[in-house]
């Protein structure tokens, strides 16, 4: 909400310079974005009259003019703007002054005739532009010699407030007054709302289709208007500088209305109109030209303002081009309607555009201001345009119900911390509009309606607390003593967890949990994810089931910057829907590795990262659990080089290189290799166990077994780990051999037996039936001991 401080001193005038009043406002919830000047730095310019214009002897685009500047006596200014003529009142900058930009005016000769100044445009003094090709023409009454600050009122502050949601009474002059008044306690004159003479008998009838939508919904006819009428210069002022751009007298009348008192109003073309206005529905395919030149395919859960002939607008959003005022509109109908909420939110993002309207809207419009707005505009209209006012036409549906709240004094102080006067509190509460009638233990209010967030009574408290100034509450310290809970020894800390991954060359990204559904089809099968019914773009349809898509989004953006090596990880929540349809989320850690194992370097020979690289990362983050990796097919990875990963007989993520169809898919010129681990597993560590250290020497024992290529290691390995007892501490494969020696379609396997007895040395009578019976067990897998 942007207003200048100079139209805000017409409702409530507080005796405070823009920098106190800003604070102010910010310490009561209404933050202030940003003040400004209504124009930047200059000095030295005046208002002029334009005396006489003679062509210049030497240029054909140039004049040479003389200028009553105020002096006394005539200034002969060269001037090359295409609108300079005689008898006009223009900004002239004499010798001296510094326009913006630090430029300084100085005498000189332009084609050898001298120029003592310069007449101005717009966007010579930083003003906004008002569409004129050459000098800014100011009216015929301007006082010739005042200072141009002064006359235009430039050293006026505008303000930008970010109001919240809950506070749809401040989108307006009159809200803002409103809240000043209660905040200084100075006095609150809003406009005067007067009642227009009826003088002519013509009505606009109005119905409404949807009763829960629109509450209330006015037309007024006002007929012989002009609609070439110039808006005056003081409208045009106070709406650009509240960052609206003046358009026709008609339609910046409507805009000037929302602005002063908070509700959006339409003017009809009356003579483009076929019967009653309804507000009603929209049909599923509707179609309706709008006023920004699109036209939009309507859906039925969107409120229209029709004609019996079809829709004639967007209920609260934007209007129709077919029923749209023109130069050549001679009848008007003037529109004031309060619609529900909730069937204005969220059509912005549904059709793409919004409005100033609708941003009211969508957070609640004053349902008591509707005639108010009708008599405001009809005023304005018939002092701008002309014409002759009808009389009002209304019809009402379901409005909202007022709420009586109670505040009790004892509450009020328990929770702010300080006692505040009741008699302060009714002062305060009267100045908010809240009209509070005194009860035993306080007062009770009745919500008004521009207050749609008075509810309960922390309402109240919340309202006097930042009205009274929580500066003004004392501050009061408190002590007490904090004792930190240990971690169970079962858990590990979750920074040991970023320190891990940091430390193995890791780097953390933040990607967003919404995604593009064609990413979980590719990355996870997903052909039922769970759907956002208001997303913020195309692309971010569906809530994300697997961390992978993120993760190729950051490695593409990478690439497309030309870093070939990449290591990033994440750690974020999934979401996904189980056999019920019920939503299931879960945190995860996934990784992605993209390029050499080691950045170039003499020292290393270059090698891209392989599958084992990976697995040993997913090793070292699942430190101190048992865990084993099983050959499996996942949408995301390469057939033959995924694997789950599987603790205590669970699975708990998945390990691979990326699948060749999604390296041209999406312009990978390598495999990634990518990860994935639910946050339980890697944050659970088995309890610590400690045991004394043999006195005794180990024993080893390599075996080198002959097997099928379709025979696994890790099926060798369980093999063997089930023939074995406690006397087996541990069994690992060393050398993998294909070639000279070992048949074809066969490999040959060496493994490494470490046993250690804690209390004997190990002997042989002791080793060799207990390596027979391992030797025998790879046998019925189709192992056979190499000879």
């Amino acid at each position: 909400m942007q207003f200048p401080y100079s139209w805000l001193k017409t409702q409530a005038n507080p005796d405070l310079s823009a920098d106190k009043l800003e604070h102010l406002l910010t310490m009561a919830g209404l933050e202030v974005e940003e003040i400004d000047t209504a124009a930047p730095a200059f000095s030295g310019v005046v208002v002029a009259e334009v005396k006489s214009v003679e062509k210049h002897p030497d240029a054909d685009r140039l004049n040479v003019t003389q200028v009553d500047a105020g002096t006394g006596e005539l200034v002969q200014i060269v001037c090359g703007a295409p609108n300079v003529k005689p008898g006009i009142k223009v900004p002239c900058s004499l010798p001296g002054a510094v326009l913006p930009g630090n430029f300084k005016i100085k005498p000189t000769k332009m084609r050898g005739v001298p120029s003592n100044g310069m007449l101005c445009s717009t966007n010579e003094l930083g003003l906004p532009d008002d569409g004129v090709d050459g000098l800014h023409i100011l009216p015929e009454d301007a006082p010739v010699g005042i200072n141009i600050r002064e006359y235009l009122d430039l050293d006026d502050t505008l303000f930008t407030l970010k109001i919240t949601p809950n506070r749809a009474d401040c989108l307006s002059v009159k809200g803002i007054a409103r809240e000043v008044s209660a905040l200084t306690q100075c006095a609150f004159t809003p406009v005067e709302i007067q009642t227009a003479s009826i003088d002519s008998e013509k009505k606009q009838a109005v119905r409404i289709d949807a009763p829960a939508d629109c509450g209330r919904f006015i037309s007024r006819v006002i007929e012989n208007v002009n609609a070439k009428a110039a808006t005056p210069d003081w409208m045009k002022q106070r709406l650009e500088r509240s960052g609206i751009r003046s358009i026709s007298a008609l339609v910046d009348i409507g805009n000037y209305v929302m602005l002063e008192i908070g509700q959006p109003m339409h003017v009809f073309d009356a003579d483009k109109l076929s019967g009653s206005l309804i507000v009603r529905r929209a049909q599923n395919g509707e179609t309706l030209a709008c006023l920004n030149e699109k036209t939009v395919t309507l859906a039925d859960n969107t409120l229209v303002v029709a004609d019996e002939k079809g829709a004639l607008s967007l209920a609260g959003l934007m209007g129709g081009e077919a029923s749209a005022v023109s130069d050549d509109t001679q009848n008007i109908v003037l529109e004031a309607a309060w619609f529900a909420p909730e069937i204005i939110a969220g059509k912005s993002r549904q059709y793409g555009f919004g409005s100033d309207s609708s941003f009211r809207f969508e957070r609640g419009v004053d349902y008591c201001l509707q005639a108010d707005a009708i008599e405001r505009a009809t005023e304005l209209v018939l002092q701008i345009c002309g014409g002759a006012a009808g009389e009002m036409v209304e019809a009402q549906g379901k409005l909202p119900e007022t709420k009586q709240v109670e505040l009790r004094l004892g509450r009020l102080k328990t929770v702010l911390g300080v006692e505040i006067p009741a008699e302060q509190v009714e002062i305060i509460l009267q100045h908010l509009g809240l009209q509070p009638d005194k009860i035993a233990e306080g007062f009770r209010v009745t919500s008004p309606s521009f207050r749609f967030d008075i509810e309960i009574e922390a309402d109240l408290i919340e309202e006097i607390g930042r009205v009274y100034g929580y500066e003004n509450i004392p501050d009061d310290y408190t002590s007490g003593r904090l004792k930190m809970l240990a971690l169970p020894e079962t858990k590990r800390p979750r920074f040991a967890v970023y320190n891990e991954m940091a430390a193995r060359g890791y780097r953390e990204v933040v990607s967003y949990a919404f995604v593009d559904e064609q990413w979980e089809q590719d990355f996870a099968a997903n052909t039922n994810p769970i759907r956002l019914q208001n997303p913020l773009a195309a692309q971010y349809a569906v809530m994300r089931s697997t961390l992978i898509g993120g993760l190729v989004e950051v490695l593409q953006n990478n690439l497309n910057r030309k870093q070939n090596r990449v290591r990033v990880f994440e750690i974020a929540r999934v979401f996904s829907k189980d056999l019920t349809d019920q939503f299931v989320q879960n945190e995860r850690i996934g990784g992605l590795w993209y390029g050499s194992v080691f950045p170039e370097q003499w020292g290393e020979k270059t090698r891209n990262v392989d599958f084992y690289d990976m697995k040993a990362d997913v090793e070292s983050l699942l430190k101190n659990k048992e865990v084993s990796f099983v050959k499996t097919e996942h949408p995301a990875l390469h057939p033959g080089r995924a694997a789950n990963i599987v603790s205590d007989g669970k699975v708990v993520g998945f390990v691979g290189e990326l699948h060749p169809k999604w390296l041209q898919k999406y312009d990978l010129p390598q495999a990634p290799l990518v990860f994935e681990i639910d946050m339980d597993a890697v944050l659970g560590r088995e309890k610590t166990r400690y045991q004394s250290v043999s006195k005794f020497q180990p024993a080893r024992r390599d075996l080198a077994f002959v097997m099928p290529e379709a025979v696994t290691h890790d099926d060798l390995l369980n093999a063997l780990k089930a023939a074995t007892n406690k006397l087996v501490q541990e069994i690992s494969v060393f050398d993998v051999y294909r070639g000279t020696g070992v048949p074809e379609g066969m490999k040959s396997v060496a493994v490494k037996i470490i046993l250690q007895d804690m209390e004997n040395t190990l002997t042989d009578e002791v080793i060799e039936p207990l390596v027979a019976k391992m030797i025998k067990a790879a046998a019925e897998k189709g192992a056979q001991l190499r000879a």
